[in-house]
């Protein structure tokens, strides 16, 4: 055994990731108080601000999603006690996937316990369940989509990000009669840039290619009702499967698709990680259905998230901070050196109580780290003049590289 345990240290050294060792920052988001937070470092706890959270809207802390979820778990208990297919569908399942349909203008939704397993399990199946289906996978998707296509089996061809020239070159040179998906994102989980979503939707028109639509960091803070970037725009309907998380908008946690009755019934018949993976607990689905709701209704959250987007790349720009987009609300400060951004990051815990997690590869390309900061709808604009502020501070003394304009760079693992 400890052959073996010396033998697997030295590989994960070699595997390629700068440091294969990940540390997580201890912390306690503060009910009601988020973005602050209590952190325990070396024995002595602190009150923090958090700067990375994928809790945009701040619905995991929104009144009525707590309400909710107190409710059902009152009713109901704290698990669901097993996978839908043993131990049966709550009615909170039902209810939320009806809304989830409905948001989105589809026929069907189906449930899963994260947008990850959501992506594997229905890529899974639907790439692969058609035969000689060609996939055309931009090569920023992340890691979700990628797993999902491996296991599905299917060809895959990458085309270049948000290229649509390169795809169109692709898609044009396969056999016309092979079954084609088209599979992407809409805002992209690092850089924040946002796909050429009615170009897609042109091409596999033209094409007769099915379309996968991956809306995670879009879902309750874009379009309609929050129903994401091609309800923005007004071409959900030309997008065949839409998929989306609970667990960034919406506060809570779990993964979603929604699309035509057959092909969300195929997933629910043959996904495994839905059938052999015990379903979402009846509190959290209640809270989700508390935060979809609301948000189909109330646009001041992403109106404040808006703001204080545009309020960031604009305080950066004047400070020459390089950031990578300015398309949506992440806002990704480009450092491009490993050992830097987790530099950057310890002083601002250390100096400023803010936390905002340094990322490496395999979430990005090495020599494209960044610090992935979002400010989200819950920060008050003197939180990010003393944001921005902090971060020129760190700039000047380690004499980081200044931005000529924002830095229109990014990568992560295709």
């Amino acid at each position: 055994m400890n052959h073996y345990l010396e033998l697997f240290s030295r590989n994960m050294g070699e595997g390629g990731a700068p440091d294969a060792k990940r540390e997580f920052l201890e912390l306690g988001r503060l009910a009601g108080k988020f973005p602050a937070a209590r952190s325990l470092r070396d024995g002595v706890t602190s009150e923090i601000s958090v700067w990375c959270s994928n809790d945009y809207l701040g619905m995991g802390q929104h009144p009525l999603v707590l309400a909710a979820t107190r409710e059902a778990l009152d009713e109901y208990g704290a698990g669901s006690g097993g996978s839908r297919n043993i131990a049966g569908t709550n009615h909170y399942h039902v209810l939320l996937e009806k809304e989830l349909a409905d948001l989105h203008g589809k026929a069907d939704a189906l449930l899963f316990t994260s947008g990850y397993t959501a992506n594997d399990g229905a890529l899974t199946v639907l790439a692969g369940l058609p035969e000689k289906c060609v996939v055309f996978s931009d090569e920023m998707n992340h890691a979700s989509i990628i797993d999902g296509l491996r296991h599905s089996g299917a060809e895959k061809r990458i085309f270049r990000h948000n290229d649509t020239s390169h795809l169109e070159e692709l898609i044009s040179a396969t056999d016309p009669d092979r079954p084609k998906m088209i599979v992407m994102e809409s805002v992209y989980s690092m850089g924040g840039d946002v796909a050429p979503l009615a170009e897609i939707a042109r091409i596999a028109r033209e094409h007769g290619a099915m379309t996968f639509l991956d809306e995670v960091h879009a879902v309750g803070m874009y379009g309609p009702e929050g129903a994401g970037i091609a309800a923005g725009l007004g071409i959900a309907d030309e997008f065949t499967v839409i998929m989306g998380t609970l667990a960034k908008g919406f506060g809570t946690t779990g993964g979603y698709i929604a699309g035509p009755a057959e092909l969300v019934d195929a997933v629910r018949g043959l996904s495994r990680p839905f059938i052999f993976t015990t379903a979402l607990p009846p509190a959290v689905a209640a809270g989700a259905l508390a935060a979809v709701r609301h948000l189909r209704t109330s646009e001041e959250e992403r109106d404040r998230l808006r703001e204080n987007a545009r309020l960031t790349h604009r305080l950066l720009r004047e400070r020459a901070i390089p950031f990578l987009s300015d398309g949506s609300h992440i806002v990704s400060i480009f450092v491009g050196d490993d050992a830097l951004a987790r530099r950057i990051s310890a002083l601002l815990l250390a100096r400023h109580g803010i936390y905002v997690q340094a990322v490496n590869a395999p979430s990005v390309r090495v020599g494209q780290e960044i610090l992935r900061s979002a400010p989200g709808a819950v920060h008050e604009p003197a939180d990010i003049e003393g944001f921005v502020t902090a971060l020129d501070g760190i700039w000047r003394e380690l004499g980081v590289t200044r931005a000529q304009g924002p830095h229109m760079s990014s990568g992560t693992d295709g």
